[in-house]
């Protein structure tokens, strides 16, 4: 494990943040600690080496992260690896780190990430669904060329006289 340059204190809070969602674990990967539902990550500490800035990495909705990390980038950055798929980086290292609102950034990146049925349970805590507040990202299904209910029409075969 890498060693942590962030504060012990304010890792015990991020750490309390990742784990009080449903069915969430840590789980040390590439010598930093990771918070997981299901085996997915959510939420990633990083910046433990020499000369790196504490952060925590978290999933956020589509086109969520341009406008953030220009209205804040000394708080916000786009983190290597996982950037192009939407994450945010959040630096941890400040004089006061915004732990309300850090809360409902990890609470968006679990709720982007866990099944359904697991972010659903985050509604009765927070009195609006994870997905209300962060809509998951869906797959587009294949576009047919016939709408439902639009059978392609065959005409029975004919018969060949002899």
């Amino acid at each position: 494990m890498n060693e942590s340059t962030l504060r012990p204190e304010r890792l015990r809070r991020l750490r309390s943040l990742c784990l009080e969602l449903p069915e969430a674990v840590e789980q040390q990967a590439w010598g930093d600690p990771t918070w997981r539902v299901r085996g997915r990550i959510f939420a990633m500490q990083k910046g433990n080496h020499e000369g790196g800035r504490p952060s925590v990495w978290l999933k956020v909705p589509a086109g969520a992260q341009p406008p953030l990390v220009e209205s804040a980038p000394e708080l916000f950055f786009v983190p290597p690896y996982v950037g192009h798929k939407g994450w945010i980086g959040v630096y941890l290292d400040g004089p006061r780190v915004r732990w309300s609102a850090l809360r409902g950034l990890v609470r968006v990146s679990y709720g982007l990430i866990a099944p359904r049925s697991l972010a659903r349970a985050l509604t009765d805590d927070a009195g609006g669904s994870a997905e209300q507040q962060a809509p998951r990202a869906r797959r587009a299904k294949p576009r047919h060329s016939r709408t439902r209910g639009q059978a392609e029409r065959r005409e029975p075969p004919t018969r060949r006289r002899k």
